[in-house]
């Protein structure tokens, strides 16, 4: 029996999320299916991060195990001549028995990406989300610092959350524009709520455009009320970017994307 993990790319625009009762549109479902041929056996697949309806993956991480010996190049190719064009396996490799994607994981970071400019752009549909009143990019980020460290994040929680506990640690944020009309938004935790990063998105625009003040999110921390926080953003603008692990397990990030090396 082998244990292989597998990077994952893909444009979530297509599709009902990771996980959907909806077959034909979860990811999930399709990468299972085309691996399995390669395998030819049943494979069951397991991912670091479920990605919702319309978010895309940069480096999704999955693993599974299997009864075949397969070449890289064949898992890859092979794998990837049975996927639809919007869904690619980009690297794979052998991994520990013990590894798993989503419980082996120390962190995941997201990327959110704004395009803020009054004029829409029809190239960068369903890759960005286009917000067009002018945001303080200083004031969001020093804003955004406050959350850093482990808190209770229910202010930021979907209502369809099934997760146990709300309290997570982020690790790093940071804001930055580039080449002008871009706003790069970079969370990085130990794991995410359902919804968490287009939540705490929609509050920084909020304090970005100057509805609210720097100390607000402090104000939502304590207040722990998802009805008092900001409106959820689109998930165009959300990627998937990395997944971190021990280093025991010798997972690196291997995907080169040329789209992100604009940001």
């Amino acid at each position: 029996m082998f244990n292989l993990a597998c990077g994952i790319e893909y444009d979530g625009s297509n599709y009902y999320g990771w996980e959907s009762q909806i077959k034909i549109f979860s990811i999930k479902n399709i990468l299972e299916n085309a691996i399995s041929k390669i395998a030819n056996h049943k494979v069951k697949i397991f991912c670091a991060g479920r990605t919702d309806s319309g978010v895309h993956a940069y480096n999704q991480v999955i693993s599974f195990k299997t009864i075949s010996k397969r070449k890289k190049k064949s898992w890859i190719q092979g794998v990837n001549s049975f996927l639809p064009k919007d869904i690619s396996v980009i690297w794979v490799q052998k991994v520990l028995d013990d590894f798993h994607a989503r419980y082996s994981a120390i962190s995941r970071s997201y990327r959110y990406i704004i395009y803020n400019n009054t004029i829409r752009s029809s190239m960068l549909k369903n890759r960005v989300n286009n917000i067009f009143f002018d945001l303080d990019v200083k004031k969001m980020y020093q804003s955004s610092q406050i959350l850093l460290g482990e808190h209770d994040f229910s202010s930021f929680r979907a209502s369809r959350c099934q997760s146990y506990s709300s309290c997570r640690k982020i690790m790093n944020i940071n804001i930055y524009r580039k080449r002008k009309y871009f706003i790069v938004i970079d969370i990085t935790a130990n794991s995410f709520l359902y919804r968490m990063v287009r939540n705490i998105v929609g509050a920084l625009i909020e304090i970005g455009r100057g509805k609210k003040n720097k100390s607000w999110l402090l104000h939502l921390l304590n207040i722990r009320d998802r009805n008092s926080s900001g409106p959820t953003v689109l998930a165009q603008g959300l990627y998937l970017l990395s997944v971190s692990y021990p280093i025991r397990f010798n997972i690196f990030n291997q995907n080169m994307n040329y789209f992100f090396s604009l940001f």
